[in-house]
């Protein structure tokens, strides 16, 4: 394998997935955002409820984990 990723093409193309995987993730967490009946956010930081932090970085391992599948398999 080498030096292989240094090429710009595969570079650049690892930039572009890293992005993207990103994208991704912030747009699924914002839709689970809304589908719950309460705000996420202000649960976890305010209100300290380290039950429901708990819960959503397992959320957030699972999305990664399906976006870094997804992005690696196609």
């Amino acid at each position: 394998m080498g030096i292989e990723w240094l090429r710009p093409g595969a570079f650049f193309a690892s930039i572009l997935f890293a992005l993207l995987g990103v994208l991704v993730f912030w747009i699924s967490f914002l839709v689970i955002d809304k589908l719950t009946p309460y705000d996420l956010w202000r649960e976890i930081i305010e209100k300290q409820n380290r039950a429901l932090a708990l819960v959503v970085a397992a959320m957030c391992l699972g999305i990664s984990l399906i976006v870094a599948a997804a992005i690696h398999g196609g």
